[in-house]
């Protein structure tokens, strides 16, 4: 619900005003990379175990490895 009301007003913005869109998209960008390191590191530290991601998301665990090291910060 929530995500398919911000990719509504996403688009709406990118018809009637371009750069509030992409202002709008690079501020995702920053809050999502945040948010995924700190997820990232709760899973690292152990608080979630790598099964329980893969799950979650659907997928296998080296899957899920993947992409939870994807958002760890160097």
């Amino acid at each position: 619900m929530l995500l398919n009301a911000l990719l509504e007003n996403l688009e709406t913005a990118a018809v009637k005003d371009t750069l509030v869109a992409l202002k709008a998209l690079a501020d995702l960008r920053y809050l999502i990379a945040g948010v995924g390191a700190d997820a990232a590191l709760a899973v690292q530290v152990g608080r979630i175990p790598m099964e329980t991601v893969a799950a979650a998301l659907g997928t296998s665990e080296a899957a899920a490895r993947r992409y939870v090291n994807g958002y760890r910060r160097p």
